[in-house]
């Protein structure tokens, strides 16, 4: 399984799997857009075994490009990993303070963020492609977690994924404006006099949206691999069938100090 380990220690697991033509459906790992589900399975299996769990210890989300979050516990373990029908519905960011259960996130140029607290050992992902990043779902998801969990946002350390580069994340006038509308996304825009586009840093936008929730900017990672321009990647601009990532992180059972 062609995978890239962005941490991996006595307490934490997380990283992101990537294409590989070699595999089957180039090592896919996505049920909501495959030629066939065995071939996904027998990818998430391989992943599992890779990491040191079962299948049924995986989280999945039903991606719509929302801002929900949704705050995952035992009672959710094994949702969506076999089947796309028993994933939590509507659901773009997870997370949860249980050892043992992978949460997933499923992207094609999109922007995966990969995030843990050292202190309470509580992990997460998000999925934050332009239209969650414009809805501030990673604000919404940290907001929520400084004033209702009561983490301090001091204590969270998080992995932005590979995602389609600024180079290649080309848009119109209509999207430039949802983005201008932040307030805090100028500097991550250019305008092209040529093609008439403007040019977006997804993933800056993100991590300033970290920045603003009070993460500090040691603390934030970010992997400048362009999902569209490297092998290693699926990309849904270059090819609308293409397969997708998986993003996942998860706490090792009995690691944590209480």
């Amino acid at each position: 399984m062609k995978t890239k380990m962005y941490v991996n220690n006595e307490v934490f697991i997380a990283g992101m799997t990537l294409k590989d033509e070699t595999q089957l459906e180039d090592n896919n790992t996505a049920l909501h857009s495959c030629t066939n589900a065995k071939s996904i399975l027998e990818n998430r299996n391989k992943l599992a075994h890779t990491l040191n769990c079962d299948l049924d210890n995986f989280v999945c989300a039903n991606q719509t490009h929302s801002a929900n979050f949704h705050r995952v516990t035992l009672s959710d373990k094994g949702k969506g990993s076999n089947q796309s029908d028993t994933a939590i519905p509507n659901t773009d960011a997870l997370y949860t303070y249980e050892p043992d259960l992978l949460l997933c996130s499923f992207t094609a140029d999109c922007v995966p963020v990969i995030f843990y607290n050292k202190v309470n050992g509580m992990v997460g992902v998000i999925h934050s492609g332009w239209q969650g990043t414009v809805k501030e779902i990673t604000s919404q998801v940290f907001g929520h977690l400084t004033h209702i969990e009561l983490c301090d946002p001091m204590d969270v350390h998080i992995q932005i994924g590979a995602a389609l580069s600024q180079e290649r994340f080309e848009v119109d006038e209509d999207v430039y404006l949802k983005f201008k509308d932040l307030g805090y996304a100028d500097d991550f825009i250019y305008y092209n006099d040529q093609t008439n586009k403007y040019h977006i840093d997804n993933q800056l936008t993100v991590k300033k949206q970290c920045e603003l929730a009070g993460i500090p900017a040691g603390q934030i990672t970010i992997d400048p691999t362009c999902t569209y321009l490297s092998p290693d990647g699926f990309s849904y601009r270059k090819d609308k069938s293409t397969g997708r990532h998986l993003s996942f992180i998860m706490r090792k059972s009995s690691t944590l100090n209480e």
